[in-house]
């Protein structure tokens, strides 16, 4: 089916929920849908629930960023659309087609602005999130299940769980052989970072703050999904080690300077193109030293946001800008592979360059 055209409607038999933030209008005291007693199938969900499940899904509404990045790597067919519409920068790096599927909203997490109605209104046969299992998130499910009559599932949805999330969401969208082929590359990529790091004792290893926010004076401490391929990749957050557990944070211009960072990673450009001459930074021993780096973006950023597969990618170039001796590997050919592979699209030469442009600090 080409991206965009409706499909004949069939009657929705579960809903997906694999969540990082929470469902609005659960609050109804009516099923809005009713239960559909044909499941042919059943899966044990991340919380130990089990859930009936229709037949096949050939339309999948995503409930946040996660779930569309996923449910594209997967099934790009699939996707009813996405939780905001595609950028001008980002349409180059999508298959014609796929970059004009239309703008959903989001029913998870900060910003929500997608109700039951309106999901049911989309004729999806399921719906799809990725992110937490918590208790908080159970229960949002049972609820979301009560009120509208249909099965709800939670599968987690961590950066180092990916291999497991390409293998269930692949066989639940129908497409396990490819499931297997991306869950195969978050494997090996998952072991050789890894493995290359192991090599650096942890009390040696780079101190790196992450830069959130046009002053760069936003991050993620321990437990930050935002900061999570830090943590993966196996360097020193200094901000969690400083603050400890929780999310995002701000903090002052005055911590930074105390925490000292070899390095320095960012998602937003403005603070990159600014920090090389703002005064305020020039007493930071990675501004010093040239060690800012901008994360590519296009046409999802590699390292925080969406907190979805998209960020396997990062894990390796973050290993590349940070200790380039151990990994000497071409980064524009694994970008080249990666695109490929779960973007369904390579760029060319000139979209690498500009790709891999905030790899490299001016001057």
């Amino acid at each position: 089916m080409r991206p965009g055209r409706a499909k004949p409607f069939r009657p929705r038999l579960a809903v997906l929920w694999l969540s990082f933030g929470l469902f609005p209008g659960v609050c109804a005291t009516q099923p809005i849908a009713q239960p559909i007693a044909a499941a042919q199938e059943s899966v044990v969900d991340s919380a130990g629930r089990r859930v009936a499940l229709p037949p096949r899904v050939e339309r999948v509404f995503p409930a946040g960023p996660p779930a569309s990045v996923i449910v594209y790597m997967l099934a790009p067919e699939k996707l009813l659309g996405w939780t905001r519409a595609i950028s001008p920068p980002e349409r180059p790096f999508l298959p014609e087609g796929f970059a004009d599927l239309p703008e959903l909203g989001r029913l998870t997490g900060r910003g929500n602005t997608v109700n039951l109605e309106a999901v049911v209104g989309a004729r999806p046969d399921i719906v799809l999130d990725i992110g937490s299992t918590a208790p908080t998130f159970v229960s949002l499910a049972d609820r979301v299940q009560e009120q509208t009559g249909v099965p709800t599932v939670l599968i987690d949805g961590r950066l180092a769980e990916s291999a497991g999330t390409f293998r269930t969401v692949g066989r639940l969208l129908g497409v396990p052989e490819h499931g297997e082929r991306l869950a195969r590359y978050a494997e090996e990529t998952l072991a050789e970072v890894r493995r290359r790091m192991e090599s650096i004792p942890a009390d040696r290893r780079l101190k790196v703050y992450m830069a959130r926010g046009p002053r760069g004076l936003q991050t993620g401490i321990r437990g930050s999904i935002n900061v999570e391929a830090l943590d993966v990749a196996g360097v020193r957050n200094v901000a969690a080690e400083a603050l400890g557990d929780g999310g995002i944070v701000n903090v002052s211009m005055e911590q930074v300077l105390a925490w000292q960072p070899d390095a320095i990673v960012t998602i937003d450009r403005g603070f990159y193109d600014s920090v090389w001459t703002d005064p305020l930074w020039q007493g930071v021993k990675a501004v010093r030293e040239r060690r800012v780096y901008l994360s590519p973006g296009l046409p999802f950023t590699w390292v925080d946001s969406p907190p979805s597969a998209n960020r396997l990618l990062g894990l390796r170039w973050l290993g590349k800008v940070l200790y380039p001796d151990l990994f000497p590997e071409d980064l524009r050919e694994e970008t080249r592979r990666f695109y490929a592979l779960f973007y369904h699209r390579a760029p060319d030469d000139r979209q690498i360059d500009d790709l891999l442009a905030g790899s490299r600090p001016p001057g």
